[in-house]
């Protein structure tokens, strides 16, 4: 049988390349009869993965990690019918089977029968249904009909293969936090946090025709990076109030939309840069947000979070000004996004050049024994995206 490594989460602050099982068309005693095993082209490195790698989860020791994962596939199950051998796909970072009544909804990220702790799973993440990361070298993909997306001609797809692997979430995720928050034509709007995700909502808010996109961040090297595609930009280490560098930039102290690209390791403002403040983003959105806008909220949140430094965020209760939003009549947008119901279109913007998303998150291709200072790499805040190449097929 093939030898498989992985990425596997130690420690706080330490991960480690090991040798891990070859993936089966199994999940414990469950029977994956549905599912494929990939042969992983490019699996990246996730914002949300760093959260477990700080200790910020009940994440146990030897987890691998890793959701974000593009594969030609090599061995199907039984009951797979349409998905063929040798297809390159992408695999959306929600599991669903496609069945259940949220599945059928569209609602992909809270399905009922992938997780038996609670509705929605991913792959590789704490909590998410006990289902084997993909930075790796193999990995077993379940409802392989329905969660896959087949790209239609390999060649191509593999020319942009930098592009296409942000399929798996951050491109969606991006896109579902600007549509969540009502961005379209001539829109005027905020993202709060210029890492990968907020990036990708900053392009995705260009693409469906917002007239002002700006992008708010405490870190330089990623405020340059938004800057570089056509973004307005904020610097929150400045102790000038939001609000106002709003106005500096649109003439009045709101905007039409705003998405939360942070999440609940968020930091104060100017002094407090960087003491952390978890409902500061929410707060700020209810502040600048006009009168019957809306909030979109991508940035993840977490029902239980151990390294917070009161007993309230630890359990996850945030002193939101909620009253504020109710009195403005914000909609509020919260959730994992269902990838499903973006990726298909997104992958089209790809191959028919109307976005270049690899550019704007400023991707750069690692090998997986590379991976370990990947992380400690993006921990410091560069301004890259960490695309885990494991059997060198990505051409630079």
């Amino acid at each position: 049988m093939c030898q498989n490594h992985g990425v596997a989460y130690i420690s706080p602050g330490e991960v480690e390349i090991q040798e891990i099982a070859y993936p089966t068309l199994s999940i414990g005693d469950r029977k994956c009869n549905h599912g494929v095993i990939l042969k992983i082209v490019a699996t990246n490195i996730c914002g949300s993965d760093q959260h477990m790698v700080r200790g910020r989860t009940t994440a146990p020791a030897g987890l691998v990690l890793g959701h974000e994962i593009t594969g030609v596939v090599i061995e199907t199950g039984s009951d797979v019918e349409f998905i063929k051998i040798g297809d390159l796909v992408s695999v959306p970072f929600n599991i669903a089977c496609g069945r259940c009544r949220n599945c059928k909804a569209g609602q992909t990220g809270i399905c009922t029968n992938v997780n038996p702790g609670r509705a929605g799973a991913a792959y590789g993440y704490v909590d998410m249904g006990g289902w084997i990361g993909g930075q790796a070298e193999y990995v077993m993909v379940p409802y392989a009909d329905f969660n896959l997306l087949k790209f239609p001609d390999k060649d191509r797809a593999m020319e942009k293969i930098k592009d296409l692997t942000l399929l798996s979430d951050i491109f969606p995720t991006g896109f579902h936090g600007a549509v969540t928050a009502g961005v379209g034509p001539g829109s005027i709007v905020y993202i709060a946090g210029a890492g990968p995700v907020g990036l990708a909502c900053a392009v995705s808010c260009q693409l469906l025709g917002a007239a002002i996109v700006i992008v708010g961040d405490m870190n330089k090297e990623r405020i340059a990076q938004a800057k570089s595609f056509g973004c307005e930009t904020v610097d929150l280490t400045l102790e000038t109030p939001l609000a106002d560098q709003i106005a500096d930039i649109v003439g009045i102290p709101e905007v039409d939309s705003f998405v939360d690209c942070v999440g609940f390791e968020a930091k104060g403002h100017g002094a407090e840069a960087h003491t952390e403040q978890a409902a500061n983003v929410l707060n700020a959105a209810m502040d600048i947000t006009r009168a019957g806008g809306a909030i979109g909220i991508p940035g993840l949140y977490v029902t239980g979070d151990p390294g917070a430094k009161d007993k309230a965020a630890q359990k996850g209760n945030l002193s939101i000004r909620f009253g504020l939003g109710w009195a403005k009549s914000h909609t509020f947008y919260t959730g994992q996004c269902p990838a499903m119901k973006y990726h298909r279109q997104l992958m089209n913007a790809i191959l028919y050049d109307k976005v270049q998303i690899a550019k704007a998150v400023n991707v750069q291709v690692i090998s997986l024994k590379d991976a370990p200072n990947g992380y400690k790499d993006f921990d410091k805040g560069v301004a890259k995206k960490f695309v885990i190449d494991p059997h060198g097929m990505i051409i630079n």
